[in-house]
């Protein structure tokens, strides 16, 4: 029964610099373990699960501080900076951490793969099944981090160290190099498909089940698919044939638009859309700890959370590309569900708890880029004026029932905005604040990271139908998403000429804040923009053939592989 004697959850000790991780019963010896395997193995699974909470913190932020959805205020000496400015170093805590918490994950999964035989029962093969996901799951998100896309020279390129386990002999040990990328997603296609035949059993969200290796394998396959411009038909065929599993299994459904605008207030067991989730529960925060996690950042509620990142310009645009969305509580009317995501912090006034009407754009300056203006404005009758600095403007109507207007500025240039509210600004910058990382069961910044949902593997599906020039059922799925979101908005065509555009678009919009966005610009051969205001670089297009669009392998694990362990290239 037993491929091995003891537990030697060896988690990173060859991988990283860390301590040895021994989880519940790690000691104990082959006879207990033996006379009651079922119940010494979840222990042990419990222990695997743990290391993702771990891993899912610095996981969003490598995957989305890199992309266009947000902005942060200024600065910092935060770690995580380096993601928004694309300065990369691999002296950074947070991605050690990301590969420190991947790896135990890894380590831990493949010893109880090692250490118990299959076939003893249904249950007990499930647990297997899970610890395949588990490995599965954390060697896609390490090479999508630290190995280049995959249309790119696969076979040469380097992913990650594939080690499974602890070795036989740890006191000569010498660890292999990088896989290539190719020999990356090899295992993890492996892995995940073991998973899903041995997944039987569906203990709900928390818990990766046979729905979650499908959905995995259908964005893991949707990675291997190509760009528009060159796909790779074989993989965008197992794509839709992946998502195809999970739609059709008639498991999960996609919330109706109310209850979707409330995604991320509801628990992962109670919500019908989410396939997988990193459970977080309440008592694993006490006090300030609110202030650290994902959502900490993306806003302040309750008093907890710094508050210092931001619904980027670009984002609200899109938001508002079909109609405009207005956060007013006077006046509140969301034309896209996904704005329900987004609460300005509107100021009042102190005395009379009145607001302060704006006129709102967004300037272009020579110097510093773009930034933000909230112009005091002044009605009389139909005219409408607003004040910046010691000039008065008069306001020409755009469309006047949205109070979107434009402005004739004194930079000769003519800028469009809106009628609103002052915003409360954190330096320079109104705070948009993001609250789909927070509130679940409305717990301040309480948030269980979603893996895989039900939204997501129709866009999966619609991307690869579209690689395939399968455009009419690319256009279903999409409108599907789309119309979930936006009444009335559904593409009339879907072709060569616009698909790549329209479905990037909808799902930078469906599946922000949630450490997709770089990846899926990068994986298509697309470049990343960021000119609105902020403090990144605003004038800069990064290609998907930059060095920086992966991260240095942390020096620290490099200093303690026993064994070559190759740096990323530095430019």
């Amino acid at each position: 029964m037993m491929k091995k004697i003891y537990i030697a959850l060896l988690t990173c000790a060859s991988i990283a610099s860390c301590d040895i991780d021994r989880l519940p019963y790690g000691s104990m010896d082959t006879d207990r373990i033996e006379n009651d395997p079922n119940a010494y193995i979840q222990s042990l699974l419990n222990g695997t699960y743990a290391q993702l909470k771990a891993w899912s913190d610095p996981m969003h932020r490598c995957g989305e501080y890199a992309g266009d959805n947000m902005m942060i205020r200024g600065s910092s000496t935060d770690a995580f900076y380096e993601f928004i400015s694309f300065s990369r170093t691999p002296n950074n805590g947070r991605l050690n951490q990301f590969w420190n918490a991947g790896y135990k994950a890894i380590a831990q999964a493949s010893n109880i793969i090692d250490m118990f035989e299959e076939g003893q029962n249904v249950e007990f093969d499930n647990k297997l099944g899970e610890c395949y996901y588990i490995r599965g799951l954390m060697y896609f998100y390490l090479v999508r981090a630290y190995g280049r896309p995959f249309y790119q020279n696969p076979s040469v390129n380097l992913g990650v160290p594939i080690v499974n386990g602890t070795p036989e002999d740890v006191v000569n040990l010498e660890l292999p190099d990088r896989a290539t990328v190719q020999q990356t997603y090899e295992q993890i296609i492996a892995d995940l498909l073991k998973a899903e035949e041995m997944l039987t059993i569906d203990n709900g969200a928390i818990y990766a089940s046979k729905g979650a290796a499908q959905a995995l394998l259908s964005r893991v396959y949707l990675y291997m698919s190509g760009t528009y411009d060159s796909p790779n038909l074989q993989y965008a065929q197992l794509a839709v044939d992946y998502a195809d599993k999970v739609i059709n299994s008639g498991d999960y459904a996609l919330l109706p638009r109310d209850q979707f605008m409330r995604y991320n207030t509801y628990t992962p067991e109670n919500n019908a859309e989410t396939i997988f989730a990193v459970k977080r529960v309440a008592s694993e925060f006490s006090g300030d700890d609110h202030f650290y996690g994902v959502g900490g950042m993306y806003a302040n509620i309750g008093g907890m959370g710094w508050g210092e990142m931001y619904a980027s310009a670009k984002y609200i645009d899109l938001l508002n590309e079909t109609g405009r969305n207005d956060w007013r509580p006077e006046k509140y009317r969301i034309v896209d569900a996904r704005a329900a995501f987004i609460e300005p912090t509107y100021s009042r006034n102190a005395s009379t708890g009145a607001f302060t009407e704006v006129f709102r754009f967004i300037k272009q300056d020579a110097a510093n880029g773009f930034n933000y203006v909230q112009a005091p404005i002044t009605r009389n009758g139909n005219v409408i004026t607003c004040r910046d600095g010691d000039q008065t403007y008069t306001l020409s109507a755009v469309d006047a029932a949205q109070e979107i207007y434009s402005i004739n500025y004194n930079d000769n240039r003519t800028y469009t905005g809106v009628l609103d509210n002052f915003i409360t600004l954190n330096r320079v910058y109104p705070q948009f604040y993001i609250t789909k990382a927070s509130r679940e069961g409305e717990d301040s910044h309480l948030h269980s990271p979603v893996i895989s949902r039900l939204g997501e593997v129709y866009l999966n599906r619609a991307e690869a139908y579209a690689k395939l020039g399968n455009y009419n059922a690319a256009r279903t799925d999409l409108n599907l998403i789309r119309t979930r979101s936006i009444v009335g908005g559904a593409y009339a065509t879907l072709d060569a000429s616009n698909a790549s555009v329209r479905i990037d678009k909808e799902r930078q919009l469906e599946l922000a804040y949630q450490a997709e966005r770089s990846y899926d610009v990068f994986r298509n051969g697309g470049s990343l923009s960021r000119a609105y205001p902020g403090p990144q670089v605003q004038n800069e297009n990064i290609a998907a053939s930059d060095f920086r669009v992966i991260y240095f392998i942390p020096q620290d694990a490099i200093n303690s592989y026993p064994g070559t362990l190759t740096q990323n290239p530095t430019q």
